[in-house]
């Protein structure tokens, strides 16, 4: 289960007694396991004295007995499992040979005592709550997932992309009961979109830190520019959105300062390949007949975003994308060996905003 649909069901009805909370967004994972003890025990009251957590060694028999003791001065007993095998691929035993042998003598007791596991989590006593929670993506075709998943509730926490980010953005915007302008919607969503991973811990911090910096509700480019100005990202989406529009002098005072602040020249020259390639995507794209937001599952981006690359392409021509292309190959081949530096780039903003 995604995430939203996960906060939706745990709002709904009593809890389960079953969780696992898996995959590669930390913040979800983080999220929602608040969430289950916020429901657990409303305002903290409890807590302390109801939950403990598992050593990451522990087998499923000391498992079955830490969930089935029963706790004295709380009505609940929690309990946290970090990483646990149950959930991982299993590995292969030994082909054969006295290792084989042993091997498969050891996987079968501890086979027998995740039964015995299982058939505990499928029917927990009233007192007991267990959350599972895994760093990384859970494997779905073990017995483990499927009992939880029968008998509690599953969040997938996949790793956010940033065209993905418009549910996130809605929801945390909601939260600190704020709403942005469409200026400062464009401007967000460029920025994320030139993140290669998207950490949604960090955008949570900044967006606390807007809410702070600004009373009003309706929140414009200028505030969101001054919070999000330390962003390495704002700038290259500030240097790129002038490439589009072809406005040379903004794109070289942008570079240069780029420059000046550390950023490596290889980054920058990565970035501007991206950007020519999404610019000739999408001329590619709208001669195809694709339009709008439409350009946004082909291109892998925010509808927003790719609305704004197609508009950007017509004005450029294919021969000068293509010429670019191959400009910024070559500028690739003399920065890795030594022979050119930045001015490679300002060439090549140049030659694309003629």
């Amino acid at each position: 289960m995604k995430y939203g649909p996960f906060m939706a069901a745990l709002r709904k009805g009593e809890p389960k007694h079953v969780y696992l909370l898996a995959g590669e967004e930390h913040y979800y994972i983080e999220k929602a396991k608040a969430a289950i003890l916020e429901r657990l025990f409303p305002a903290g009251e409890g807590l302390r004295d109801a939950l403990e957590e598992a050593a990451p060694d522990m087998d499923a028999d000391a498992l079955i007995g830490l969930l089935e003791t029963v706790p004295f001065f709380v009505p609940k007993h929690v309990v946290l499992v970090q990483d646990s095998p149950l959930f991982r691929e299993k590995k292969r035993p030994a082909a054969d040979g006295e290792e084989a042998k042993a091997a498969k003598g050891k996987k079968g007791d501890a086979d027998k005592k995740e039964e015995r596991l299982l058939h505990l989590l499928a029917d927990m006593p009233d007192y007991a709550y267990v959350i599972f929670l895994c760093a990384g993506k859970a494997d779905k075709r073990r017995k483990a997932y499927k009992t939880v998943e029968a008998a509690g509730a599953v969040l997938d926490a996949d790793a956010v992309r940033p065209w993905e980010i418009g549910d996130w953005l809605a929801g945390k915007l909601a939260e600190i009961h704020r709403e942005f302008d469409r200026e400062a919607h464009a401007y967000f969503m460029g920025a994320v979109s030139m993140m290669h991973e998207v950490s949604l811990s960090y955008l949570d911090k900044e967006f606390e830190k807007l809410a702070l910096y600004t009373a009003e509700k309706r929140i414009g480019r200028a505030e969101l520019a001054a919070v999000f100005s330390g962003l390495p990202e704002v700038s290259s989406f500030a240097m790129m959105d002038a490439v589009s529009e072809k406005d040379v002098k903004k794109a070289l005072t942008l570079l240069r300062r780029q420059t000046a602040d550390g950023v490596y020249a290889p980054v920058l020259l990565a970035l501007m390949v991206r950007h020519v390639r999404q610019l000739w995507q999408a001329k590619l794209l709208l001669a195809q007949g694709v339009r709008g937001k439409a350009l946004g599952p082909s291109m892998k981006l925010n509808p927003f975003i790719a609305e704004k690359l197609g508009r950007a392409s017509m004005k450029f021509s294919e021969p000068v994308l293509k010429r670019a292309m191959l400009s910024l190959i070559d500028a690739d081949y003399l920065l890795k060996t030594g022979r050119g530096g930045a001015e490679l780039l300002e060439d090549a903003v140049i030659s694309l905003c003629r």
